[in-house]
């Protein structure tokens, strides 16, 4: 038996008491502007990314810099044990992520599109504990439930304020605390080793999937649109537009966050696309947020036809369409994508620039034994079944269980707060 099942079979036998958030803490979601206003005190802001990408936060997190008036600095102080949450998002599942100060943090104040829970009392309530219990599936579904929006996706402060949490005596949250930070930095330093390897890894990749690719005078260099017997823009189809069910379909943002540089089935659905694609065409999406990145380009391999969703070219062509994803992966290629493009909040290409694009074509027999070498090195390399990042999402769903498991408890009517 571990210190955790005697603590429980000593503590609270029968199970534990569930208190609402708003029992628990104040909640605020009052934060500053991060605009700049001449003349006030210059402070350090706590924003979203902070605490999306931070599970601690100390004086060193903030990074950006703004001013506030004095009122503003009083009410939207940062102080240890403060809980900020990510109150609404365009991404439903990150809604509710959660992060604590681990100190005062003098000359900070937090962003308006942050909330903030200061417990009301941290001798009985530990905010690193209700930390962990955000990051749970149980408060995963809670927050999921009351969620509404349409573009963008959130809960308002009274169903904050309701959201349900399981709260054990103090010496099991002390205990989850330890057990979860260590095991969270366990797996962090598994998953940095495992990381760092897949990046070497991918690195290695790129070289030699450029230098496979690179050719003498004998391979001509050849323009996409001479390349192209077709080559159109797709239909835009809302976020609302996605049903279960339905018609398979690409979104421009699922070029760059779900699909490699081949596919064969798509994750989304519609029945309110116009524009088709199908097998062997060129995918680029023709907005996105970087330079380095604008117009990543896949190809569809399946074998059902499928909508295009708005800022994607559909390209039709005579090549090996696993070849043409390869050679439109390339570094030279992505210089050639990104070329006099200026960098701005969004980024944008076109028909006319995707034409002038040019790749090596050599005969159809050597892009095939082309494909056959890069699809085993990108099989090891990338594929989310197999190598390395198999192994990342199996240490990620290992944590992820066990934290689950944890913050499991049964609930009785009332409890009292041992120490």
């Amino acid at each position: 038996m571990t210190k955790l099942d005697r603590l429980i079979a000593e503590l609270c036998p029968d199970g534990v008491e569930y208190k609402l958030l708003g029992e628990l803490g104040e909640f605020k979601n009052n934060g500053v502007d991060k605009k700049i206003v001449a003349g006030q005190t210059p402070v350090v802001l706590l924003n979203y990314m902070d605490v999306y990408r931070n599970r601690y936060i100390n004086a060193s997190t903030p990074s950006m810099q703004v001013t506030a008036s004095g009122t503003q600095l009083i009410s939207c102080d940062i102080r240890k044990g403060d809980l900020f949450l990510t109150p609404s998002s365009e991404v439903i599942d990150e809604i509710g992520i959660a992060a604590v100060a681990n100190e005062d943090i003098s000359g900070c104040v937090y962003s308006y599109h942050i909330a903030r829970v200061r417990i009301f009392d941290q001798t009985k309530i530990r905010p690193e504990y209700i930390r962990y219990v955000f990051d749970s599936i149980e408060m995963r579904k809670q927050i999921l439930q009351k969620a509404t929006g349409i573009t963008r996706f959130g809960l308002t402060k009274g169903k904050w304020e309701s959201l349900r949490i399981p709260i054990p005596p103090l010496p099991i949250q002390r205990e989850i605390i330890r057990i979860l930070d260590n095991f969270t930095e366990l797996t962090a330093e598994l998953t940095a080793e495992l990381t760092a390897e897949l990046t070497a890894r991918k690195k290695q990749y790129e070289y030699y999937r450029d230098k496979l690719l690179t050719f003498g005078d004998d391979v001509p260099m050849v323009a996409l649109g001479d390349i192209a017997t077709e080559m159109y823009r797709g239909s835009g189809i809302k976020r609302d537009e996605i049903i279960e069910t339905g018609t398979p379909c690409v979104r421009y943002g699922e070029i760059y966050t779900t699909y490699n540089i081949w596919f064969d089935t798509c994750v989304s659905h519609t029945q309110a696309g116009t524009k088709t694609f199908e097998h062997g065409d060129v995918l680029f999406a023709i907005t996105g947020e970087s330079v380095e990145d604008i117009a990543k380009s896949c190809v569809y391999v399946g074998h059902e036809k499928c909508f295009a969703g708005g800022d994607i070219v559909v390209m039709k062509h005579e090549q090996n369409p696993k070849y043409m994803g390869y050679a439109l992966s390339t570094t030279d290629a992505q210089m050639q994508k990104s070329k006099g493009k200026v960098k701005s909040k969004v980024v944008h290409s076109s028909i006319p620039a995707l034409k002038e694009i040019v790749i090596p074509i050599p005969p159809l027999k050597e892009q095939e034994r082309i494909v056959e070498v890069l699809d085993r090195f990108d099989a090891l390399v990338n594929d989310i079944t197999n190598g390395l990042p198999a192994e990342i999402a199996s240490r990620q769903k290992q944590y992820e269980y066990y934290k689950d498991k944890l913050l499991a408890f049964r609930e009785v009517e009332a409890h009292y707060f041992g120490d």
